[in-house]
């Protein structure tokens, strides 16, 4: 299938990492907190963690602790719709098609939980036909991206003519949670807000930039690792200290495997989920040659956006260049189940 249009959309507040570290110092939660807990968070926003900026979509980010479930459900099922619909407007614009030209909608987030699901508020908000094939895709965590790609090119398989959008959104905002466990500390240090949208389509776009020869690997036997519980009606992310080499074992593993496809095209670069400053110096060190640079820079700009992360990427990387005839990119993402996925960007 062959990408027609990739954009990205930010909510408009952004915060530096010692503003998180303001905000924290005002709120009650920091009462309730042991000191240790206290001088990790201080470390982490107040020191080089490879993030200088987070963007957040909840409107009053200074209560975000003491918000209650209901209002944390209320606050995703009006920020995701409209982050995911600012993506898509702006992509069906750069591929020059309407609402009306799309025939499904792919959408991948889990940092909260709708039913209908997003797809049906974005169908409603943007005006999309009431035939438009609807798909939610949830509980893939930060790797979501590319196997809501991966089901985008079955529907091109069986419906060549279409014209299918992608969406990955996330407010991690509304998933954020704080106590005494240096996993979950850790995470509210690391995530922020995004959304990214794709438009894909069986016939050659402008860049000619085709994605093919998908992959995975799952493994159960870590899910404990990195996933989402609920306590008390609440998200909360657990956040192993070995995730960053259970990624870049996953990684490097996929990547050797797809360099060892037969008759395949070399790959001249690797473009990753940007996970956080230890998961990319771990992928440095497991996988040979890889220039993580727009990884990095979507991660000091934005955070670790969850699922959008490596669209972030991609496009970033896109503003520098494109693969050339002779060789392909190839895309990865990883997160809860303990899931890594993977796939080529290149020219038809």
């Amino acid at each position: 299938m062959y990408l027609h249009a990739l954009s990205t959309a930010l909510p408009p507040t952004a915060f530096r990492q010692t503003e998180c570290w303001e905000i924290l110092q005002r709120s009650d939660m920091r009462q309730r907190l042991n000191r240790r807990s206290v001088l990790t968070l201080q470390a982490i926003l107040r020191h080089d963690s490879g993030i200088a900026t987070r963007h957040f979509a909840l409107p009053d980010i200074e209560r975000v602790f003491s918000m209650n479930p209901d209002e944390l459900n209320e606050a995703f099922r009006t920020e995701a719709p409209r982050l995911a619909a600012r993506a898509l407007e702006t992509a069906l614009a750069q591929a020059g098609m309407t609402v009306g030209d799309v025939d499904a909608l792919l959408i991948c987030t889990c940092t909260g939980y709708l039913c209908p699901g997003v797809t049906s508020y974005v169908a409603e908000q943007l005006g999309l036909r009431a035939n438009t094939y609807l798909q939610d895709l949830v509980g893939l965590g930060c790797g979501a991206a590319i196997p809501t790609l991966r089901a985008a090119a079955a529907i091109l398989a069986a419906q060549p003519e279409a014209v299918v959008a992608c969406v990955a959104v996330e407010v991690c905002s509304a998933a954020f949670y704080l106590d005494d466990d240096p996993g979950v500390l850790v995470s509210a240090c690391l995530f922020g807000d995004g959304a990214a949208a794709t438009i894909w389509r069986s016939q050659p776009g402008p860049s000619g930039l085709q994605c093919r020869d998908f992959s995975t690997l799952h493994q159960p036997e870590h899910r404990d690792r990195i996933r989402f519980e609920t306590r008390q009606g609440r998200l909360r992310n657990l956040l192993d200290a070995a995730v960053p080499e259970l990624a870049a074992a996953a990684v490097a593993q996929l990547l050797a495997d797809e360099r060892a496809r037969r008759g395949a095209r070399p790959i001249s670069r690797l473009i990753a989920h940007v996970g956080g400053r230890d998961v990319l110096d771990a992928i440095a060190r497991s996988c040979d040659d890889c220039d993580l640079t727009a990884s990095r820079d979507v991660l000091r700009d934005c955070g670790n956006m969850s699922s959008p992360s490596v669209l972030f990427a991609l496009e970033r990387a896109l503003q520098s260049g494109a693969p050339d005839d002779a060789s392909d990119w190839w895309l990865t993402s990883f997160g809860a189940g303990f899931s890594a996925h993977g796939c080529r960007i290149g020219r038809g």
